[in-house]
């Protein structure tokens, strides 16, 4: 008599959400307090009070320019987006694919406009996004004068 092994009880995919969520968070800390902010804003509000205490945090008495620029960024996406932008809860270890396209975006603000521009373009359904790419690479540049630099 032969037995058959049993199937492996642990799933193929890492989780059921997988498609939904296909890239791994960041290792850039900056990059995640960004995401973080992004997320909260995104589904809380503009003035949410997490996302304000989380720069606060970060950036000791010089928050308000990086708060103020993720404002004005997140109000230029939601104005000018013709099609949604999906964010994953707070806790959430992994990001959607529009997620990861905003922080290639920001990586590349300041380095390759063109290539962010493009980017944009297509994630907010925009042919000319040129005033949505000047909120993201003020944040990007609020961030590296305040020592917290978005790229590696």
């Amino acid at each position: 008599m032969t037995t058959a092994p049993n199937p492996p009880s642990a799933p193929t995919s890492p989780s059921r959400y997988s498609p939904s969520l296909p890239n791994p968070m960041p290792d850039n800390p900056n990059t995640r307090l960004l995401l973080f902010a992004f997320r909260r804003m995104g589904a809380h509000g503009l003035k949410d009070a997490h996302a304000a205490s989380a720069l606060f945090q970060a950036f000791g008495q010089d928050f308000r320019r990086p708060l103020l620029l993720m404002r004005t960024m997140m109000a230029d996406l939601a104005h000018n987006a013709t099609c949604p932008i999906t964010i994953a809860p707070c806790c959430c270890m992994r990001m959607t694919a529009s997620e990861a396209t905003i922080l290639t975006i920001v990586g590349r603000a300041e380095t390759a406009p063109d290539t962010a521009r493009l980017l944009l373009g297509d994630l907010i359904g925009l042919r000319r996004p040129d005033g949505v790419l000047a909120s993201i690479t003020a944040v990007a540049q609020a961030f590296a004068d305040a020592g917290r630099p978005l790229t590696p």
